[in-house]
């Protein structure tokens, strides 16, 4: 599905997205969402006019499963990155730092697990070597998206901002859709390790021109950053 110019989305219901990044005729796959995802990897890029072949690399803004579903058989060809606070997150050396679902409804809640048994989500295989990256960097890969590290989600959970496209890839920083409640628009993502620390990390958001924010879970934002860091705070200033 196309999303912006050079940006397509696998994942057409967005409970769970991944990203295909375009710049100069070469590909950027940001998140690698559940492992069934594969499968829908050469037609999304057939869309853009791109093969498998045009693929350079894979970026996952943090360690969590449902980002990292088919990173694994990816790596077999392209090179796989996270932030250095995440590399043991994503290759199962520790446990999830998250503890419990916090607020949820049983409908969303069974949803999003039926979709992730059909995606192969129970089964994501362990990502056995992951290259890392640092905050501030600028990645060698196509888009050159500069990284912004928000730890709270997860400690290393990291946006990443392409203004070459006006997009800012937030990963779980925020979401714009709750799996566990099916609640819609800015909030803090559930299954997030420390949300008092999620919210005062998207403080460093705050200076960031982008057009559209793509998270982990929901639809596209275009309403701007500013406003969007604003209704997670509020959201959560409202649950204390």
């Amino acid at each position: 599905m196309k999303i912006a110019p050079g940006i397509h989305r696998i994942g057409d219901r967005s409970i769970v997205n991944s990203y295909l990044l375009e710049d100069a005729g070469e590909v950027t796959i940001i998140d690698a969402g559940v492992p069934g995802y594969y499968r829908d990897i050469p037609g999304e890029l057939a869309l853009m006019g791109r093969t498998v072949a045009d693929v350079r690399a894979l970026v996952l803004t943090h360690g969590h499963t449902d980002h990292i579903g088919f990173a694994e058989r990816l790596r077999q060809q392209v090179p796989v990155s996270v932030h250095e606070a995440d590399a043991a997150l994503a290759r199962g050396e520790v446990p999830n730092p998250v503890k419990g679902f916090g607020r949820t409804r049983l409908g969303p809640f069974i949803g999003f697990l039926w979709f992730a048994i059909l995606h192969g989500g129970l089964r994501t295989p362990k990502l056995k070597q992951v290259a890392t990256f640092g905050d501030g960097a600028t990645l060698d890969v196509p888009g050159s998206p500069r990284v912004i590290l928000t730890p709270g989600h997860t400690p290393g959970s990291a946006v990443l901002h392409v203004p070459s496209r006006n997009a800012l890839f937030v990963g779980d920083a925020l979401a714009t859709y709750a799996v566990t409640t099916g609640a819609r628009g800015p909030q803090v993502a559930p299954f997030t390790a420390d949300a008092a620390q999620a919210v005062a990390s998207l403080a460093r958001l705050e200076a960031v021109s982008a057009d559209v924010v793509l998270p982990g879970h929901g639809d596209p934002w275009t309403a701007g950053v500013q406003e969007a860091v604003r209704q997670v705070r509020q959201g959560a200033a409202t649950r204390d």
